[in-house]
């Protein structure tokens, strides 16, 4: 270990003025060990994480917004069909799709969790076997879920959907299976290309199948007209044009020549530890995705549900929007935390995440100022109907709390996902959300004058207390003993030998 003059001579270059230079992370970790560090050099710290979280980031986030607004164009294409194609395309989306896309990207977390940490520890092989596993359970996953997309008109009138919009949901629902088997590769591979910081072309492949989405879906609807079917297929089509390129990228590229071997039998062994880890990332992310799909659903069964239900769509378009964009820096932080641990290096792995957390909570108070600022015009360009306009104007200051906090919790997920706590952060959802949130939404909006605003604050209240248990439970972290698990994760789920990673501290 060197001195620390040794270490702050390296950091000498990072001024503000010059171009922040490649410097290790074995350099920084090394530095940051030398207790204390003077507050002068932070700046130039802060530079260089950042650097490498924006160059993990906005890709990220590319990939983010173009994959939801793949389903968002569909949506968009079906609502031209008619009023009752929208409404059971809409509730098909929330209601079944949401449910396996929860499912599938929370089964994906766990490939971020072990494929970054073994990334970091440069065990290279043992990535293609984690990404092979997370297939093969992902598609045991789909097959299960077929049966649920298939008679999904019986779901959808057991939660109170009319006749005519179950059998256009059912419709829909049925036509998505295709999509829903192109998650089960798609999501893999991204997390599996992620972790390894092969972000560019992910970002590069999505905004290509995007445009041919846009193309592929405007042909099947307008020019051969094959109706709610046709649009349900040609998502699902465009995502399998997904799957191909991401395939045949991570087979061809000189960039996965090391981390994938191709296909072995080694992902059917050691199924059982990883098998815990996706559950557990299953149901992490499920819980959140699908209570804030339930209060889309609570809120038509409010007094005026027309008012309510537009006010509350509209309200959570925008937050979704704001999710996607906090979700692709969430996938850098998960990244930048997962390869650190893996690496050994854990004063880098606190470092960054003060850095990313930071960097969230300065770009949600802008996001907040801009929807209070512009509350009026932003509703205008969703409906023209002023009942509906002053509902989401009242809406507005919840939405700006909640935009804030959206800026805080999905980076702490993030976290926990980059960490391995997916287990722990299942309980926090069920116990914010479902146990306390949820209840005081209902008796807000059903017992009082409060209506979907009932809705919104116990949505509110539940964001808090999970925001804030995320925090405490990030904050009293020990980063030294998080290497341990990384290195004992690894040798469980990814079948590799013991990794001595504390005694290269």
């Amino acid at each position: 270990m060197g001195s620390a003059v040794e270490y702050q001579t390296l950091l000498v270059g990072l001024d503000s003025h010059a171009q922040i230079p490649d410097i290790s992370s074995y350099a920084v970790e090394e530095f940051l060990s030398h207790k204390p560090v003077a507050i002068r050099w932070y700046p130039r710290l802060v530079g260089w994480e950042s650097r490498l979280l924006w160059l993990l980031s906005w890709p990220s986030i590319v990939v983010s917004v173009s994959n939801y607004m793949l389903g968002f164009v569909t949506l968009m294409f079906t609502g031209h069909l008619g009023a009752l194609e929208l409404a059971g395309a809409s509730i098909a989306t929330v209601g079944i799709q949401g449910l396996a896309y929860g499912i599938m990207l929370g089964m994906a977390s766990a490939v971020q969790t072990v494929c970054g940490q073994a990334y970091g520890a440069k065990k290279y092989a043992a990535m293609g076997i984690i990404c092979q596993r997370a297939m093969v359970l992902h598609v045991g996953a789909a097959i299960l879920l077929t049966f649920v997309y298939w008679y999904s008109g019986a779901a959808l009138k057991a939660i109170g959907q009319s006749e005519s919009i179950a059998e256009e949901g059912q419709v829909f629902a049925r036509g998505l299976i295709l999509q829903l088997y192109a998650f089960a590769i798609s999501f893999p591979m991204q997390r599996f290309l992620e972790a390894q910081n092969i972000v560019n072309p992910l970002a590069c492949i999505a905004v290509v199948v995007l445009i041919f989405h846009i193309l592929l879906t405007w042909l099947v609807v307008y020019v051969l007209d094959y109706g709610l079917l046709g649009a349900a297929l040609t998502l699902g089509l465009s995502w399998w044009f997904l799957v191909i390129i991401q395939g045949l990228y991570i087979i061809f590229s000189p960039s996965c020549k090391e981390t994938w071997t191709g296909f072995s039998m080694k992902a059917f062994k050691g199924m059982w530890p990883y098998f815990k880890l996706t559950v557990a990332s299953a149901i992490m992310l499920c819980l959140e995705i699908w209570y804030f799909q339930g209060l889309v659903l609570i809120s038509g069964l409010l007094t005026d549900p027309k008012i309510s239900l537009d006010s509350i769509s509209i309200c959570m378009n925008y937050l979704n929007w704001d999710m996607q964009f906090m979700l692709g820096l969430a996938a850098a932080a998960s990244v930048r935390v997962s390869n650190e641990l893996g690496a050994g290096h854990p004063m880098i792995a606190k470092f960054s995440v003060v850095v990313v957390n930071t960097t969230s909570i300065l770009i949600s108070i802008v996001l907040s100022a801009i929807i209070l600022i512009f509350r009026v015009g932003l509703t205008k360009l969703f409906t023209s109907d002023s009942q509906v306009t002053q509902a989401v104007s009242n809406l507005t200051p919840l939405l700006a709390l909640s935009v804030f906090l959206n800026g805080i919790r999905p980076i702490l997920s993030g976290v926990a996902i980059g960490s391995g706590w997916q287990a722990v952060v299942a309980y926090v959802n069920l116990a914010t959300y479902y146990i306390v949130a949820l209840p005081i939404g209902c008796v807000l909006s059903f017992k009082t004058s409060l209506g979907v605003a009932g809705i919104w604050w116990g949505m509110l209240i539940g964001t808090l207390l999970q925001t804030t248990t995320l925090f405490i439970l990030t904050a009293k972290t020990n980063w030294d003993a998080e290497v341990a698990k990384a290195s004992d994760r690894l040798k469980l789920s990814a079948n590799v030998e013991t990794l001595d990673l504390v005694d290269s501290i």
